[in-house]
C-alpha cells in the first residue's frame, strides 16, 4: 500500500497538531486536576469542524476521509486523551452511523447541527449489567401506536450530560426467541431523559462519563434509526469505524509518553552525565519507538481499508489491540524512566499512564479484540 499522506490528509494533522500545542497541551493537566470539561476549548474545536470529520459537506461536515481523521485523532491524543474521545465518539460512533443510516430529515435535524460544531454526540450501548456481552442489554423501547417508550438505563456514556443527542441502543421485540435491537436518536434535552450520575474515573478526568437513565421516554417513529431490528447491524458497523479511531488515540497518548520521556533522558543528569547515554534505557526507547510506529501503520491500514469502502472488522481489531497494549506498555515504562518524579503531578507522563489504561477496555477489551481476530482467522482460507 501507498502510504504517502496526501495533501489534505497532511494539511489536516498539521492544524491539528498546531492547535493541540497551542491551545490544548497548556491546560491538559490543570483540567485533568479539576475534572473541567473545557467548553470554550471545545467551541473551538467545533469551529474548525472537528465534530464532522466524516461526514459530507452537504450535511455540514468538512467531508474528510477515515485517514485523516484518524491522523487528528492521534495528534489530539498526543497532548489530552481527554479530549480526544469526546472527539473520536462524536464521530465515529455518532456522526458515522447517523450519516450512513439516516434519512435525509434525520440528517438535517440530528447530523447538521453536529457535524458543524453545534453539539457533541454520544454512543449509548453498554448498560450496568451489559457491556461485552451486547445480547444481555436490557433496555426496551416498547412499540404504543406509532410512537416508541423507551426504558432502561445506559452506562459509560461519553459526554452524556454535555451532548446535544445520543444514539440509543434497546430490545425492540424478540425473533425465534432471541432479543432483537433496533437504534433510535435521543435528544439530550428530552422528557424521560436523566443524568443519572457522572462517574469518577482513574484517567479521562475532564472528559464526562455518565450513566444516563431513560423513564416513559416517548419518541416518535422518526426517531429509529434504520429499520427495526438494525440496531445490532448498526452498532457492530460503528464500532468497526470506532476501533481505527481508538488505536489512533492509543497511539497519540503512546507517543505523547515517549515524547516526554524522550526529554527527560536527555535533561536528567545522573552518575555524571545525561541517563539517556545508558544503554539500557536505549534499548526500551527503541523499543517504545518501534511500537508506536507498528501501531500508526495498523491503524493506517484499517482506515484506509474503510475509505476504499471494504470490510475492516480484522483490521481494525488488529490496530486496536495492538496500540492499546502498546500504548499501556509505553506510557508505564515512560514513567519508570522518570523514577520518582513520574509519580507525582507535576510530570505530564503520570497523566499519560492513567489516560492510557482506558484504552484496552472501552469500545471492546482487548479479549473482545482478540475474539473477533480468531473468529476472522478461523474463517479465512489462509488463516493470514
Amino acid at each position: 500500500m501507498d502510504w504517502k499522506l496526501t495533501a489534505d490528509q497532511s494539511m489536516i494533522r498539521e492544524m491539528v497538531r498546531e492547535f493541540a500545542d497551542a491551545e490544548i497541551a497548556p491546560h491538559a493537566a490543570e483540567w485533568d486536576r479539576r475534572k473541567e470539561f473545557p467548553s470554550a476549548t471545545f467551541e473551538q474545536l467545533g469551529e474548525l469542524g472537528l465534530f464532522g470529520m466524516v461526514v459530507p459537506e452537504e450535511w455540514g461536515g468538512a467531508g474528510l476521509d477515515g485517514t485523516a481523521y484518524c491522523l487528528a485523532l492521534e495528534e489530539l491524543g498526543r497532548v489530552d486523551a481527554s479530549t480526544c474521545v469526546a472527539i473520536s465518539v462524536t464521530n465515529s460512533v455518532y456522526c458515522a452511523p447517523v450519516n450512513k443510516f439516516g434519512t435525509d430529515a434525520q440528517k438535517d435535524r440530528w447530523l447538521r447541527p453536529c457535524a458543524s460544531g453545534q453539539w457533541l454526540g454520544a454512543f449509548c450501548l453498554s448498560e450496568p449489567d451489559a457491556g461485552s456481552d451486547a445480547a444481555g442489554l436490557t433496555t426496551r423501547a416498547e412499540r404504543r401506536g406509532d410512537d416508541y417508550v423507551l426504558n432502561g438505563s445506559k452506562a459509560w456514556i461519553t459526554s452524556g450530560e454535555v451532548c446535544g443527542a445520543m444514539l440509543v441502543f434497546a430490545v425492540s421485540g424478540e425473533v425465534a426467541g432471541k432479543p432483537e435491537f433496533s437504534a433510535f436518536i435521543v435528544p439530550r434535552e428530552h422528557d424521560g431523559v436523566a443524568i443519572i450520575h457522572r462517574e469518577e474515573k482513574m484517567g479521562l478526568r475532564s472528559s464526562c462519563t455518565n450513566q444516563v437513565g431513560f423513564e416513559d421516554c416517548v419518541l416518535s417513529s422518526d426517531h429509529l434509526l434504520g429499520n427495526e431490528g438494525d440496531g445490532l447491524k448498526i452498532a457492530l458497523d460503528s464500532l468497526d469505524g470506532g476501533r481505527a479511531g481508538i488505536a489512533a488515540q492509543s497511539v497519540g497518548i503512546a507517543q505523547g509518553a515517549f515524547d516526554v520521556a524522550h526529554s527527560y533522558l536527555q535533561e536528567r543528569d545522573a552518575f555524571g552525565g545525561p541517563i539517556g547515554r545508558f544503554e539500557g534505557l536505549r534499548h526500551e526507547l527503541g523499543r517504545m519507538a518501534a511500537e508506536i510506529r507498528a501501531g500508526r501503520l495498523l491503524y493506517l491500514r484499517a482506515a484506509t481499508l474503510r475509505d476504499r469502502g471494504l470490510r475492516n472488522t480484522r483490521q481494525a481489531a488488529i490496530a486496536k489491540l495492538h496500540a492499546s497494549e502498546a500504548s499501556n506498555r509505553i506510557a508505564y515504562q515512560a514513567v519508570q524512566m522518570h523514577g520518582g518524579y513520574g509519580y507525582v503531578t507535576d510530570y505530564d507522563v503520570e497523566r499519560f499512564y492513567r489516560d492510557a489504561r482506558v484504552t484496552t477496555i472501552y469500545e471492546g477489551t482487548s479479549e473482545i479484540q482478540r475474539l473477533v481476530i480468531a473468529r476472522a482467522v478461523l474463517q479465512s482460507a489462509t488463516g493470514a
